[in-house]
């Protein structure tokens, strides 16, 4: 992977999980769904690419559960202050 495709790749998988997961937390009122979710993907994803984990990988699946875990912790403090989503 290029340096470019990676620093490109690390917003974009913040901002793509956490969008999911507020969303979906919206919609199914369940606050730890989009992390069960997002490992469900990341086995699935990593299970079939390969069996070794490197350092681009590592990083790139830690963007992707920050931005899971932003999502769950933005619901969980927009509700406790009172804002009901849907």
């Amino acid at each position: 992977m290029n340096v470019a495709q990676l620093i490109i790749s690390i917003p974009l998988l913040f901002v793509l999980f956490f969008g999911l997961g507020f969303i979906l937390n919206m919609i199914l009122k369940t606050t730890w769904l989009p992390l069960v979710l997002f490992f469900a993907v990341v086995l699935y994803v990593g299970w079939d690419v390969t069996h070794i984990v490197t350092l681009v990988n590592g990083v790139l699946f830690f963007s992707g559960l920050a931005g899971a875990i932003s999502g769950v912790w933005t619901i969980k403090t927009l509700r406790t202050k009172g804002y009901r989503m849907f």
